[in-house]
């Protein structure tokens, strides 16, 4: 475990004072969602300590929270003695943590896993006898947390400006064969939300071009452009049916906008209510001049 000291928190770890209930604990992994949810947390006057998941945070959130430190993801104990160390009781997640890490040759080793870990995930890496789908993973952590007397709570809880509302946020429209597209992908998404495979999926003309899975979304639009050379895909992206809101809440950005646009697509269908934006002005602007769709949409307009 690495440390960075930042700020000088209004009071040193370990000692409770009657700031505590603005204390929180922030596990941060890659993208600029966690970033965002910090920004958030410290202009409400809240006192942010940051566990950055090694090989996954923003390096710049030392500069915005009261302390950062950085964690192998198997240090789940070292996390959990750091969070009440300093007084904190609660705790959010924001950010992608790499799946992918999880099946690289000595990842585990990389990640200095601890005996916490150990007791709760010995039936997921050493055995056959559990799954290691998202929901398995990352219900099995907020687990460890609550049996260390800490709560997980959604971080759109504190920064719900992030979800977006319902309707069609760019310029351009959906045509009516784009609609068929959508609607079409909605189905298909939602069953591979169910199967806690992945959030999006790739469709041209009511087929389905490409699925998301381990790779993520951008990996997903990037092999479809190879698979459909003609364009004009759509990327459909929604919340699983049962969609836990601590994590793995739906997510795209510029970054999408680009990666789509480089790839041939023309639209980005996401859930309302359910999917964040970052950087919303931004992610428009750029979708806007590159001719990009973005309509956020419910089961009603697929109904």
């Amino acid at each position: 475990m690495s440390t960075i000291k930042v700020h000088s928190p209004p009071t040193e770890l370990g000692h409770r004072n009657e700031n505590a209930d603005r204390r929180i604990g922030l596990i941060a992994g890659w993208g600029k969602f966690p970033v965002r949810v910090a920004q958030t947390l410290k202009a409400d006057g809240y006192l942010v300590y940051c566990m950055a998941i090694r090989d996954h945070a923003d390096p710049t959130l030392a500069e915005i929270c009261d302390d950062y430190r950085e964690f192998g993801m198997g240090r789940m104990g070292a996390q959990i003695r750091y969070l009440k160390s300093a007084g904190v009781r609660q705790a959010t997640m924001a950010g992608k943590v790499f799946k992918t890490k999880i099946f690289e040759r000595f990842s585990l080793i990389r990640h200095f896993p601890d005996l916490t870990f150990w007791r709760h995930f010995y039936p997921v890496f050493l055995t056959k006898s559990v799954d290691r789908k998202d929901d398995t993973l990352l219900l099995t952590v907020t687990e460890i947390y609550a049996a260390g007397g800490i709560e997980f709570l959604p971080a759109t809880d504190y920064a719900p400006e992030l979800l977006v509302k319902q309707g069609t946020l760019t310029k351009r429209q959906p045509t009516d064969n784009q609609w068929k597209d959508i609607r079409f992908g909605w189905t298909a998404a939602r069953e591979i939300g169910r199967l806690d495979i992945g959030q999006s999926v790739i469709v041209k003309d009511q087929a389905v071009i490409a699925v998301e899975a381990i790779e993520g979304t951008d990996a997903c639009i990037a092999r479809s452009g190879t698979l459909c050379k003609s364009g004009g895909m759509t990327l459909v992206k929604v919340a699983k049916p049962d969609q836990d809101m601590r994590f793995d809440v739906p997510t795209i950005g510029e970054g999408t906008v680009r990666t789509l646009h480089a790839a041939g697509g023309k639209v980005i269908a996401i859930e309302a209510n359910k999917t964040i934006v970052l950087d919303q002005e931004t992610t428009i602007a750029t979708a806007n001049k590159l001719g990009i769709v973005i309509t956020a949409i419910s089961a009603n307009d697929v109904e």
